[in-house]
C-alpha cells in the first residue's frame, strides 16, 4: 500500500488481520493532524462490524441520529437517519486522528519518510520507484490521496469549484443551548450570506464549516490573500458564528473543494482506491468514506488472489465497476450540496427555502435520508 491515511490504514489492517503480509509506504513522517472528515456513515460501519473496527470507532464517536437544515432561525425539514431500516441508523462523528488510530490497531506500522515516484505494473509485479530505491511487488494498491494521483493516471484533471469554505472546531457556548439543546442533531444554516454547517464532535465540541469569500462574488480568486491570511480568515468566521451567538475559539483553516472520478481503477497488478481514485465535494461528508468502502470491499479479493496467486478477474471487474458507479453518485449529489450552500439574492434565497422544504417533505424526506446515510452506493 501507498499512503497511510485512513484508507490505506484501513487496507492494510484487513489484510493483516487475514494473514496477508503487507507493507505501508508513506511519505509523511507522523500521521495526519488534519481532521477534516469527521463522520463514517452506516456502510462503513455494517463493513466494518466483523473486524472489530466499528466498535472501536463507536466507543470513541457521537452518533448523530438526525440533521435540520435551518434558514433566518427557522427549521425547514429535517433528515432522520434513525427511522432508516439499517443496522446502524446514524452518523458516528468523530475527528479524522480518531478513525486513523483504531485502524492503526490492526495495521502493519507504515514505513514512514518514504516517497513514491514511479510506479510501472507488469503482468508479474509492480515495479515501485522511491527515495530509498528500486523495489518490486506482487501487487500494489496507491491509496495515497489526492496528491499520489499523478503517478497513475495522465493528466488527471480536476473539477475545481468556485466555492471556498472556513472551517474550526469549538466547545458551544452557554449561549447556544438553545441552539444546541439537542447535542447530537447535525445543523446545517442556509443563508443568503451562504451556507454555515454545524456538526457533533465528541467531548461537547462542534464542526462548524462556512462558506467563505472576503468579497460578494462567489468566484473569488484562490491567490486572494485573504484567503491566505490567517487573522483575515479567521475575522470572517467570527462574523458567521456571531449570527449564532457562537463564540470563536480554536484555529481556522480554509480550503477550497474539487470533483474527479478515475476512468478506472486497475491496471494488472496495481490498483487505486481512496482520494486518489475519486475525489467529491467534502460539503455532505461522503469522500472519506467511499474510499474505506473501497477499502472494505478490495480487502477480501486481494486476500484470495494472494493466497490462491490467481486473480479473481471477474469479481475484480465488478468490483471496479461498482466503486465507480459509487463515485459518480457520490459527486453528483455532493455537487447538489455545493450548489444549494452558495449565496443567493433574497429572491433566490426564498425560492431555496421552498425547495427544501420540499426536499425534506413527506415521502422525498426519507429518500433524501437515505442518499445522505451513503444508501445508494452500490455496496452498501
Amino acid at each position: 500500500m501507498i499512503g497511510a491515511g485512513p484508507v490505506g490504514l484501513l487496507l492494510g489492517g484487513l489484510l493483516r488481520r487475514a494473514g496477508i503480509d503487507a507493507e505501508i509506504l508513506e511519505q509523511r513522517g507522523a500521521g495526519s493532524g488534519d481532521s477534516r472528515a469527521i463522520g463514517v456513515h452506516a456502510p462503513v460501519l455494517a463493513a466494518l462490524e466483523d473486524s472489530g473496527l466499528t466498535a472501536g470507532l463507536l466507543e470513541q464517536a457521537v452518533r448523530v441520529p438526525r440533521g435540520e437544515a435551518r434558514s433566518q432561525g427557522r427549521v425547514l425539514g429535517e433528515v432522520r437517519f434513525d427511522r432508516l431500516s439499517t443496522r446502524f441508523p446514524f452518523v458516528a462523528t468523530l475527528p479524522q486522528s480518531g478513525t486513523e488510530a483504531v485502524f492503526a490497531q490492526i495495521a502493519p506500522a507504515p514505513q514512514r519518510g518514504i516517497s513514491v515516484h514511479a510506479l510501472r505494473p507488469t503482468a508479474e509485479y509492480v515495479e515501485v520507484d522511491t527515495d530509498a530505491g528500486t523495489r518490486r511487488a506482487p501487487l500494489v494498491v496507491l491509496a495515497g490521496g489526492q496528491r499520489s494521483r499523478e503517478l497513475v493516471y495522465r493528466s488527471p484533471l480536476a473539477h475545481i469549484y468556485p466555492d471556498r469554505y472556513l472551517m474550526t472546531d469549538a466547545d458551544v457556548s452557554d449561549d447556544q443551548a438553545g441552539e444546541h439543546q439537542e447535542a447530537r442533531t447535525a445543523v446545517v444554516h442556509l443563508e443568503p450570506s451562504g451556507v454555515l454547517e454545524s456538526f457533533p464532535l465528541p467531548q461537547g465540541r462542534r464542526r462548524f464549516v462556512a462558506w467563505d469569500s472576503p468579497g460578494a462574488s462567489a468566484d473569488p480568486a484562490p491567490q486572494d490573500p485573504a484567503f491566505q491570511d490567517p487573522a483575515a480568515q479567521r475575522d470572517r468566521m467570527e462574523r458567521r458564528l456571531a449570527a449564532l451567538g457562537q463564540p470563536l475559539t480554536g484555529v481556522v483553516s480554509g480550503f477550497g473543494v474539487r470533483r474527479f472520478v478515475a476512468p478506472a481503477l486497475r491496471n494488472q497488478r496495481l490498483l487505486v482506491i481512496g482520494d486518489a481514485a475519486h475525489e467529491v465535494s467534502p460539503i455532505g461528508g461522503q469522500g472519506m468514506n467511499l474510499g474505506l468502502l473501497d477499502a472494505a470491499t478490495l480487502a477480501p479479493l486481494l486476500t484470495t488472489w494472494v493466497r490462491t496467486g490467481n486473480a479473481p478477474e471477474p469479481e475484480l471487474r465488478e468490483w471496479e465497476r461498482a466503486r465507480l458507479r459509487s463515485a459518480r453518485r457520490a459527486a453528483q449529489l455532493a455537487a447538489l450540496n455545493t450548489r444549494l450552500g452558495r449565496p443567493l439574492t433574497p429572491t433566490a434565497d426564498a425560492a431555496r427555502r421552498h425547495g427544501v422544504r420540499l426536499m425534506l417533505g413527506p415521502g422525498a424526506g426519507r429518500l433524501f435520508a437515505h442518499a445522505y446515510a451513503m444508501g445508494f452506493d452500490v455496496q452498501a
